[in-house]
């Protein structure tokens, strides 16, 4: 895409897009002008936001190896998947237990396109067109249903999506709905932006800065509490160490990470239906 050559039928280069940003904070090349232009105006104010991208990238690996190696999980379902990029669900799937089912699910039409043509010819890997907004319709499509064995333990993964609906989206609910067809044993990942309020005030303002960017640029983007996002667990029991900046999330090697500037702004856990 960056060359600017083909468009993929329904899609606008004209108009930025938030996977494709996020591609361009990760080094990719699935991206365009109007992209690049604005992934530059959020490093403007965020100069760590590439490296903020690294990280969650880092803990969505460490999150899926651990749910397969530790916790037996053979199925997940990656929800606002973003566009294929290096060390994919599936990737590490496949590589620390091949036959590792993924289902990757989003609403963007510049997702689809390229997932589909990138994953479809794996017969342990799908591509879902659902809007996570619809909980329910999401869990009703019957690729889904035929896929994913619903009577035994899933992954669910929802990273660095869920701060892309609004408070009036009512996020801990549909959350809440995901959950609850889900087998005792299932697991859920999530991370988020995090706005630590009167605690840290700087960072404050920098969240609310970065907040209000990206609501100008794609009328989403919402930075939470800790208490908030903790509330998008629901019932789940948060595993060790809990809800905490990501390089600190079982780092590889096991010893903490000292944290460095912007490592505050995404916070994840990952957390056990009971």
């Amino acid at each position: 895409m960056s060359h600017q050559g083909w468009v993929p039928p329904g899609i606008d280069p004209t108009k930025p897009n938030i996977a494709r940003v996020y591609d361009f904070q990760l080094g990719g090349k699935d991206n365009y002008a109007v992209d690049r232009q604005v992934g530059r105006e959020i490093q403007d104010l965020v100069p760590e936001a590439p490296a903020i991208a690294r990280t969650n990238r880092a803990f969505l690996r460490r999150a899926v190896r651990f749910m397969i190696d530790e916790a037996g999980i053979r199925q997940f379902i990656d929800i606002g998947s973003g566009l294929p990029t290096q060390g994919n669900v599936h990737e590490v799937a496949e590589d620390a237990h091949p036959g590792t089912r993924v289902v990757y699910i989003d609403n963007d039409p510049v997702v689809l396109v390229h997932a589909r043509a990138l994953l479809d010819t794996s017969d342990a890997t799908k591509v879902i067109k659902a809007d996570l907004r619809r909980p329910d319709e999401l869990l009703d499509d019957p690729v889904l249903r035929e896929f994913i064995d619903f009577d035994q333990p899933v992954g669910l993964l929802l990273i660095a999506i869920l701060h892309h609906l609004n408070d009036d989206e009512r996020p801990a609910e549909v959350t809440a709905r995901l959950s609850a067809g889900l087998a005792s044993g299932s697991h859920l990942a999530i991370s988020h932006f995090h706005n630590p309020g009167s605690a840290m005030p700087e960072e404050a303002a920098l969240a609310e800065a970065s907040e209000k960017l990206l609501n100008d640029k794609f009328g989403s983007g919402r930075f939470r509490s800790l208490e908030e996002i903790r509330a998008l667990f629901g019932d789940f029991e948060l595993l060790e160490p809990g809800l905490v900046p990501l390089p600190l999330w079982r780092p590889e090697g096991g010893e903490p990470p000292e944290l460095v500037t912007g490592d505050r702004r995404l916070i994840g856990g990952v957390a056990r239906k009971p």
